[in-house]
């Protein structure tokens, strides 16, 4: 990975490796692997950080603004876009509200889901400031989900002898806070290491046997280009430790090769 000096807050320069892999550059887009525990950019939320995917992915464009045009969570990895251009970032907008833009999400969750389904379920918007005590509108949100896996496990996590836990594709069509996370628990199905919205003793498991990390990623995204207006799909590589999860729950034949070949 490439290096670059990153100023801190006390204004240190520090010398440091990117995190981000570049996938894809063309002179509109910028698109990056963003590893979990990486926020794309500043929020109240975390006021201690200080490196952010936003001033990495302006050091793969030579040093020249880019533009966000999604969000992924702190703890999400995967599929990150950014415009070269405020122009194309407009554009990549307005495709995103007329729902043009395909996301899927690959989560490893509690129980089994079944086959397939769709969650229509508004969201409470949740204010970046948490001092922020004001009613919050609710927003639509509906999100398409796919189960690709099962696996049982004579494990007593809970309180059940034998553990249920699935692998599921899910695209949401809005990109509302922590859309995919609420949705699945909303379904009863909650994601794993998912220190918010999911269940402590599911948690635990997964950190004693794969590491502590949520076990959500972002990892194809299908969109007209906004040059050509082709259709452009963008895939991204699970991390070691979520294609660990794959490689040990004998999962690997319901994905194809791009998500298994890992960061």
């Amino acid at each position: 990975m490439p290096s670059m000096l990153v100023e801190c807050d006390r204004a240190v320069l520090l010398m440091v490796k990117n995190p981000l892999q570049l996938l894809y550059r063309d002179a509109d887009l910028l698109v990056v692997h963003k590893p979990s525990g990486l926020l794309v950019h500043r929020s109240p939320i975390d006021r201690h950080e200080t490196e952010f995917a936003l001033q990495y992915a302006r050091e793969l464009n030579g040093g020249e603004h880019v533009y966000p045009v999604h969000r992924l969570d702190k703890p999400t990895s995967g599929l990150l876009v950014f415009a070269r251009s405020a122009e194309v970032a407009s554009a990549l907008g307005q495709l995103m509200m007329t729902r043009q833009v395909q996301k899927t999400y690959l989560a490893v969750v509690r129980g089994w889901p079944q086959d397939a389904g769709s969650i229509d379920y508004p969201l409470r918007l949740e204010p970046a400031d948490k001092r922020d005590t004001s009613e919050q509108p609710v927003q639509s949100a509906v999100s398409d989900y796919t189960c690709l896996a099962r696996v049982e496990l004579p494990v007593q996590v809970d309180r059940y002898p034998q553990t249920r836990y699935a692998l599921v594709a899910v695209h949401p069509y809005e990109g509302r806070k922590h859309q995919v996370r609420r949705h699945l628990k909303q379904l009863d199905h909650p994601i794993l290491g998912d220190i918010k919205h999911g269940k402590g003793p599911h948690n635990r498991y997964a950190e004693s046997e794969f590491g502590r990390g949520l076990l959500l990623a972002c990892v194809q995204m299908t969109f007209p280009h906004p040059d050509s207006g082709e259709p452009l799909t963008l895939n991204a590589p699970l991390e070691p430790r979520f294609a660990e999860v794959i490689r040990r729950w004998n999962w690997q034949q319901s994905l194809p090769m791009e998500w298994l070949q890992s960061t």
